[in-house]
């Protein structure tokens, strides 16, 4: 912990990761943006200091608003640029916001920074993304470093990779990332992270459990000595026939494609084009050729169920009565453990239901239809379960259910923003000058491009 009090803003807040971490290292908030309104109120009760609205506006009509600090903060938006979604980018409005941040730093010329987003930034736009913001950076003075992290890397059960970008007007050989990686460890006791008996939870509804009991009888009744496949099971595909391989099945006729079979083995003849596409897998209403990977997932299910329709027919007809796709597909992502969908974390996911080892929860995401659910509890997670997970102990959340797993969801993990602010954040080198040359007083090589924003006196 350094000894001087810093200031420090934080910039698309949310909840506060950045804050607590900076707090507990004993800094100081000047400066608080968050867009929406129901965070900027639950930010106030938790910190005790107003947050202001859309940070494009402040820096553009009122830049001068924000106060002179030593420390950034910023977990901007990682829509634009995670794989999950569209990958815009920087031709979404809000991949835009790392030049609101830019602008700043020129601005104020705060001596460090601390940046937070999805790996996939970096490979963005075959890396142009990237080489953008690092060139943008590296032109305001600053030394630029990067690590990616996981809660998990450090026992915290939750596997949730993110970028953490550093920066330093007095470079860097203070710091490394060699040094946060020491801190790692392979000791995660989830079972710390969950309530055996908590008083307020949300039981998982009849019909999801309903569902996983059909599951459960569907993996009953594939034999012992048959491994369960770790390829997504996409139930639909079970006594499909229509052409995915070299074609696709909108490219033919209605009569060509009534010579074939959809979902669930469904006869197409007869049909319209209309019902032919309503009677076929959401993934196979393309007019395009399908992706390799999609391929290979059709071809393994419909291998799967050849193999073993004897076995499955019964409770497959069942499964096909769902309305929704999602809860027609399995992952089994436990390779050949005990097969109890119970004994298990459970997410309902639009790519279907996900079974994932009780080892570390899988990432937390701003949807509120994705909460992880424990599976021997028929439950999802708490909302302190969720704090846990992000390192926000303590504080208050959004009453709304929804909107506070959506804000658990873009929160920046406080316990690695820690780690890493311990040890970036240290107090400057007194520069003094000798002999008509200006060096540190400790020994640092300071960058000459910013020592006169340095502080130093003159030994005669």
């Amino acid at each position: 912990m350094t000894k001087t009090k810093l200031k420090f803003i934080d910039l698309f807040a949310g909840l506060g990761g950045f804050h607590k971490a900076l707090h507990e290292l004993g800094h100081e908030c000047v400066f608080v943006s968050e867009l929406d309104p129901t965070l900027r109120q639950v930010y106030q009760e938790n910190w005790g200091i107003e947050a202001q609205g859309d940070i494009k506006k402040i820096v553009e009509k009122e830049i001068e608003s924000i106060p002179p600090h030593d420390i950034l903060c910023a977990g901007f938006p990682c829509q634009p640029f995670s794989k999950a979604g569209k990958q815009l980018g920087r031709d979404d409005d809000r991949g835009t916001l790392f030049d609101e941040i830019a602008k700043i730093l020129a601005f104020r010329k705060p001596k460090f920074f601390i940046l937070e987003n999805v790996p996939f930034i970096k490979q963005h736009d075959n890396e142009e993304t990237w080489n953008y913001m690092h060139n943008e950076l590296s032109s305001l003075g600053y030394t630029v470093d990067h690590q990616v992290y996981s809660p998990q890397d450090f026992g915290v059960p939750q596997h949730r990779k993110r970028i953490f970008i550093v920066g330093s007007l007095i470079g860097l050989d203070h710091f490394s990332f060699d040094e946060i990686d020491e801190q790692k460890t392979p000791i995660i006791d989830i079972h710390q992270f969950i309530e055996e008996k908590p008083k307020l939870f949300k039981e998982l509804p009849k019909a999801n459990q309903e569902c996983l009991k059909l599951w459960q009888t569907f993996i009953d009744q594939i034999p012992k000595e048959t491994k369960l496949p770790g390829f997504p099971i996409w139930g639909m595909e079970f006594g499909a026939t229509y052409p995915y391989e070299k074609s696709y099945p909108l490219k033919l006729s209605a009569k060509n494609l009534g010579e074939y079979k959809g979902n669930f083995g469904k006869a197409l003849k007869g049909m319209s084009k209309k019902d032919q596409r309503a009677n076929l897998p959401s993934y196979a209403r393309v007019e395009k050729s399908f992706p390799s990977w999609k391929r290979n997932y059709i071809r393994q299910s419909r291998d799967f169920y050849n193999d073993n329709k004897k076995y499955i027919n019964g409770v497959v007809a069942k499964i096909a009565e769902y309305p929704s796709q999602s809860w027609q597909k399995l992952e089994w992502n436990v390779g050949d453990g005990e097969r109890k969908l119970e004994n298990y974390i459970l997410q309902f996911r639009a790519s279907g239901i996900r079974v994932k080892k009780v080892d570390f929860f899988p990432s937390l995401v701003c949807t509120n239809t994705q909460i992880p659910i424990i599976g021997w509890q028929k439950r999802y997670i708490t909302r302190e379960e969720g704090l846990k997970l992000q390192s926000l102990e303590g504080i208050s959340l959004p009453q709304n259910d929804n909107a506070a797993f959506k804000a658990l969801g873009n929160a920046v993990n406080s316990k690695i923003v820690k780690l890493i602010a311990e040890k970036l954040i240290q107090e400057q080198p007194k520069v003094v000058e000798l002999n008509g040359a200006k060096k540190a007083i400790n020994g640092t090589q300071v960058n000459s491009a910013i020592t006169n924003e340095l502080n130093y006196e003159r030994i005669k």
